[in-house]
């Protein structure tokens, strides 16, 4: 890895290239991105063993810097995960194209004819954390969008990285494209994070995809806008009228499918009506599977549980972890989501239509779900191709950021000679 010596320059460099190839994106054809994002797929598959041999190496940094197992697994790439990182780039070229697309039209009294039509954003900013298949994710979702995108991965996955991003510009030259539309930061060095917040005439919005910590530094020092992704402080609410084997099923998978992403489970709240049935089964599964719960005074008492902590509530563990506590009814639920939740997914597990209702008019989360697992919490599950994240605020991007997220709108008006009076 070459050291740059001058990063301000090297950015505002990056910046200007990116403003230019986002002036001809916006008006390329929906075939081009097509054929970008399938030549990008198909050299991503025939480059798999160059991508698992360069993963080594992310691994070996990885491990040197003491990542714990979670984060190791969010950084490892095999095979089987290198054909889903190709799938979704076909899964995306096949979306309908946004760009252009007519949201509203209508006719006004003056003769006026006016319609709100999608175009993009123009240059985004990622800045991500240990995991390399977000470089093919943000790559294709900012192409397909008709922006050109800036890419900032985690000094983890500096070489995974890097050579899924040598396949994204295959697939972009291949299509006559311009290679400058999809940029990898070439450094690990901290203060090209820090030059991107500021970079004002050039990135339209910053997607932050990571930690507490790096999500924080991206809000408080940012001077571009910011697509939050906050914690996957993730709850799920067992209601008395949850069907048992539904209810098994669903916690067991939204656990341990995979404990380090946002979507895993974190809290799991259990209505005092069933905890000496469906709890103390509950309970048991989880310990069955390894799993750690930290248990409130009542479920403590179970059998391979430790007691909680106040910092239990509201921790997103990334682990085979969870936290767990009874509570009174529906509300108490609500209530506690409320406090310790991070709005990104919360789900409620009941046969009860009214109880379902109730959940999901009085909580405000990005994605709400009702007896489904909350490993569902992704862009590709919502059939959107893949995602940069799951947006947490409530500006503009919310929930899972696809294509149609990464476009603003602009009006066209039409007359006929047509003059105000």
């Amino acid at each position: 890895m070459t050291q740059i010596e001058d990063i301000p320059a090297l950015m505002v460099e990056i910046g200007a290239r990116a403003r230019a190839a986002a002036a001809e994106l916006a008006y390329v054809s929906a075939d081009a991105k097509h054929a970008a994002l399938t030549a990008a797929a198909e050299a991503i598959w025939q480059r798999r063993e160059d991508i698992v041999a360069a993963n080594g190496k992310d691994l070996e940094f990885g491990r040197d810097k003491g990542l714990n197992p979670a984060m190791m697994d969010r950084l490892m790439l095999d095979e089987a995960r290198i054909r889903t990182i190709s799938d979704g780039l076909r899964a995306v070229a096949e979306q309908p194209d946004p760009v252009g697309q007519t949201i509203a039209e209508w006719d006004m009294p003056s003769g006026l004819h006016i319609r709100r039509v999608r175009t993009p954003l123009g240059v985004i900013g990622v800045i991500y954390e240990s995991r390399p298949n977000v470089t093919a994710d943000a790559g294709a979702l900012c192409l397909k969008a008709g922006n050109a995108v800036i890419l900032r991965g985690g000094s983890e996955s500096f070489y995974s990285s890097g050579l899924i991003h040598e396949c994204l510009q295959t697939g972009l030259r291949v299509a006559g494209l311009p290679e400058d539309a999809i940029q990898l930061v070439p450094t690990r060095d901290r203060a090209a994070v820090s030059e991107m917040l500021r970079m004002t005439d050039s990135i339209d919005v910053i997607v932050p995809r990571g930690g507490k910590g790096l999500v924080e530094l991206v809000q408080r020092a940012a001077r571009v806008p910011v697509f939050a992704h906050l914690e996957g402080i993730v709850h799920i609410y067992v209601d008395k009228a949850a069907d048992r084997e539904k209810t098994l099923r669903v916690v067991l998978n939204a656990k341990t499918r995979r404990t380090g992403i946002c979507g895993a489970a974190e809290c799991l709240l259990i209505h005092r009506d069933v905890v000496t049935t469906l709890g103390v089964d509950l309970i048991a599964a989880l310990v069955d599977a390894g799993v750690r719960v930290h248990a409130d005074e009542t479920l403590a008492r179970l059998p391979g549980t430790v007691r909680a902590t106040d910092d239990d509530w509201g921790r997103e563990y990334l682990d085979m972890d969870i936290a767990a506590r009874v509570v009174g009814d529906i509300d108490d639920a609500i209530d506690h989501i409320r406090t310790y939740g991070s709005g990104h997914t919360d789900a409620i597990l009941t046969e009860d239509d009214v109880a379902a209702a109730h959940f999901f008019t009085r909580l405000d989360s990005a994605i709400l779900m009702r007896n489904a697992s909350t490993q569902f919490a992704d862009g590709g599950e919502f059939g959107m191709g893949a995602e940069i994240g799951i947006a947490t605020g409530k500006l503009h991007a919310r929930g899972p950021v696809g294509a149609e997220q990464l476009t603003s709108f602009k009006y066209i008006v039409e007359g006929d000679g047509t003059v105000r009076g």
